[in-house]
């Protein structure tokens, strides 16, 4: 019975010591959401504003473009802005570097990969470009070709970070390595919460030219507006794959807190489990001391 309570003993040291690294990595996490949250909060103003710039650029294209088809000739519209016939599909798969952020990785990469498979009969339909170390090894395990990865972003990634990876995605679009662009990730709703998004990043196709009702003002142009639009619209898309990949980080912090919240709650329910156990094994022993100690008494009379 000794050797019994010395292990039940152990076991309870042990889970408090991983309760209180649990605890620790949850209060770290915490402290990531709130910062990636406020960045978030301020790259949204700054994409409602350059994406308010460019409605108004591009709002007679686009109402132009709303009335052609596949088919139709797509001369003197900016290749950001005209759809043209799909032959092939880039995908940008966001998934963290590491684990211990509970099922947001296997919730993105099993909704991918479902998604790849009911929409694509073969794997030269599409081309996967991968951000974070898990989505890279589980595509590469399984023998998928990636065209471009990117590991190892810190936990606030700034654009200088993700510019080369952004960059070449919109590079091989307009190079027609794919006809359209889409971007996989866990979308950030609340702490508790996220939820799964493909959304499609080139063509340029979410603007819509009546917003552009709401100025009163026209531009003056220099050199001329092709010029502008050929810097700005690359730089419309980039912002947009970059916001992507904010929400992404802040629901992987999102994950990670409640994970580890998870795991402290998991390790007290066992210490207490485990506390009561000793207590009745240490009662149990006492107890036969005593009858011990009684039988031997009587056995003296």
């Amino acid at each position: 019975m000794g050797a019994s309570l010395n292990e039940i003993k152990q076991r309870i040291a042990s889970t408090k010591k991983t309760s209180q690294i649990t605890k620790a990595m949850q209060m770290v996490s915490a402290a990531k959401l709130t910062k990636s949250e406020a960045a978030s909060k301020n790259f949204q103003e700054y994409a409602a504003k350059i994406r308010s710039i460019v409605t108004h650029l591009v709002a007679s294209q686009l109402s132009d473009l709303e009335e052609l088809n596949d088919d139709s000739d797509l001369n003197g519209y900016h290749a950001m802005l005209a759809t043209r016939l799909v032959k092939k599909t880039g995908y940008i798969v966001i998934t963290s570097d590491k684990g211990l952020v509970g099922g947001y990785n296997s919730s993105i990469l099993k909704q991918t990969m479902s998604m790849l498979q009911n929409d694509h009969d073969h794997q030269n339909e599409y081309v996967l470009i991968t951000i974070g170390g898990v989505g890279a090894d589980f595509f590469k395990t399984r023998g998928y070709d990636i065209a471009y990865e990117l590991r190892g972003l810190t936990d606030q990634p700034s654009f200088d970070e993700v510019r080369k990876i952004v960059s070449t995605a919109t590079s091989m679009y307009s190079s027609e390595v794919f006809d359209e662009l889409y971007v996989c990730y866990n979308h950030h709703i609340n702490s508790l919460t996220s939820q799964f998004r493909v959304e499609k990043m080139l063509p340029i196709s979410d603007l819509d030219p009546d917003e552009d009702a709401a100025y009163e003002q026209e531009y003056i142009l220099e050199p001329s507006e092709e010029a502008i639009l050929d810097h700005l619209l690359p730089q419309y898309a980039e912002s947009l794959i970059y916001g992507a990949i904010i929400d992404a980080k802040t629901a992987e912090h999102a994950a990670g807190m409640t994970a580890m919240k998870t795991a402290t709650d998991n390790a007290k329910t066992i210490i207490n489990d485990l506390t009561i156990s000793y207590n009745r094994a240490r009662q149990g022993a006492i107890t036969q001391e005593i009858t011990e100690i009684v039988a031997g008494a009587a056995a003296l009379e």
